[in-house]
C-alpha cells in the first residue's frame, strides 16, 4: 500500500466535482433526449454516426469502434433502431460475416427532429456556463484523458469480444 498515490486534498476535490458534473451532464443530456425524442442517447450516437459515413452506411464493425462499443452490444441497439425503421443492416458482399448498417430516411428524420433540442441541452449545459478559453481547457483536457485511456479501453474491449466469441462457440459447440 506504501506505492499508493493518494490525491491530494485538491486532486480530491477536483475528482469529486468533475465526476459529480459528468455525471450530472449525462444523466441531463439523456433524459432530455428521452423526453423530447424518445431515444437513449446511444441510439442518437449511432444516428448521428450513420449520419456522418459516406451514404449514411458504415460496416457494423466500423460502428462498433466510431462508437467505441462492443460488437454484441452495438447489435442489440442496431436491432432496436430496425425495430423503429431508422436503420437496417445489409450483408456485405464481399464478406459473409460482414454486414453493413444504413440510415433509412426515417432514422434521418428522427435524427432531424431530435438534434435541435439536444444540440441546445448541450449548449446550454456545458458550454453557456463556460468562457471561451475555458471551452479551449476542456478541449484540451479531454484530449490528453482520451489520448491516456485509449489504449487501455481497446484492450479492454478486445478483451470483451474475445469473450462473447468464445461464449458464441460454446453455445454452438
Amino acid at each position: 500500500m506504501s506505492g499508493t498515490r493518494w490525491l491530494s486534498d485538491d486532486e480530491q476535490r477536483v475528482w469529486r466535482e468533475f465526476n459529480a458534473a459528468t455525471r450530472m451532464l449525462s444523466a441531463h443530456l439523456e433524459g432530455q433526449l428521452q423526453h423530447d425524442s424518445g431515444m437513449p442517447h446511444t441510439y442518437y450516437e449511432v444516428l448521428v454516426a450513420l449520419s456522418e459515413a459516406p451514404g449514411r452506411r458504415l460496416r457494423m464493425s466500423e460502428l462498433a469502434d466510431a462508437r467505441q462499443a462492443s460488437r454484441s452490444r452495438l447489435s442489440h441497439a442496431v436491432a432496436r433502431l430496425e425495430a423503429n425503421g431508422w436503420v437496417r443492416r445489409e450483408a456485405c458482399p464481399t464478406d459473409k460475416r460482414g454486414a453493413w448498417a444504413v440510415l433509412t430516411d426515417a432514422g434521418f428524420a428522427a435524427l432531424e427532429a431530435a438534434a435541435p433540442g439536444h444540440v441546445e441541452a448541450v449548449r446550454e449545459s456545458l458550454f453557456d456556463p463556460l468562457t471561451p478559453e475555458q471551452v479551449a481547457a476542456l478541449g484540451e483536457i479531454s484530449a490528453a484523458i482520451r489520448r491516456r485511456l485509449s489504449p487501455k479501453c481497446a484492450a479492454a474491449k478486445a478483451a470483451e469480444e474475445a469473450r462473447e466469441h468464445e461464449g458464441q462457440l460454446t453455445k454452438s459447440g
